[in-house]
């Protein structure tokens, strides 16, 4: 889910991640999408405000929103004050110690997507580090924005018993979760990789993680008192 009820998702192009199950590598680089000013996509979301005010809202996805901080802080500030929409943040965290604690004034939820907690492994599957990311996590909650957490759960990367484990207990000390979502890795965007990353999609031959593996992850998220889907 893109957050609660009918949304208007709004793809930033460029992310500084590149995990290696990526749904959308397309968006990897700022300029390869659609160039848009500040007033001609707060006009596209007004055509659906009225709708969205009552049924949903807007959602703010990538690529990483936070490669773009100053067009997604304003386009946010201006929907928030012209249309009262609910607004969600599609955020990997990584880039949150870039932007002041105000930036997020206008979010209302926070769909957080956390990787890998262990170190390592982390910058195996992403390139990138994972303390930015517990840093995010631990910011949104003392500022109380409500949180989605996000993991996808990935056969070889990322269902170890152990790595879950420790992740449940991180997320059970962030006071404003109100969800976790445990995400099925698929290879539906092997060819995206064929056509536009450049390279072999690397996890083409992972297979989807079985009912059971599913199962006992969400067990482990709902012991220590989350809500799980």
């Amino acid at each position: 889910m893109d957050g609660p009820g009918v949304r208007f998702v709004l793809f930033m192009n460029g992310c500084q991640m590149r995990c290696q199950y990526c749904h959308n590598p397309d968006t990897w680089k700022l300029k390869s999408g659609q160039k848009k000013t500040v007033a001609e996509t707060v006009a596209d979301i007004g055509k659906y405000a009225r709708f969205l005010k009552y049924v949903g809202g807007l959602t703010i996805s990538g690529g990483e929103p936070l490669m773009q901080p100053e067009f997604v802080g304003t386009v946010m500030r201006r929907v928030k004050q012209e249309f009262g929409l609910h607004i969600a943040l599609d955020t990997n965290g990584a880039f949150a110690g870039t932007v002041p604690d105000d930036w997020f004034d206008p979010v209302d939820l926070v769909l957080l997507d956390i990787k890998q907690i262990d170190p390592v492994r982390h910058r195996e599957l992403t390139a990138t580090e994972l303390q930015p990311v517990l840093d995010a996590a631990q910011r949104l909650a003392r500022l109380g924005k409500p949180l989605w957490i996000r993991y996808v759960l990935v056969p070889g990367w990322t269902d170890g018993f152990d790595d879950v484990e420790r992740l449940a207990d991180f997320v059970a000390t962030l006071s404003t979760v109100e969800r976790v979502e445990v995400l099925p890795f698929h290879n539906m965007a092997a060819y995206k990789w064929e056509a536009m990353a450049g390279g072999r999609y690397q996890l083409a031959d992972t297979p989807a993680p079985t009912p059971e593996m599913e199962q006992r992850v969400r067990q482990q998220f709902f012991k220590r008192g989350l809500q799980v889907v």
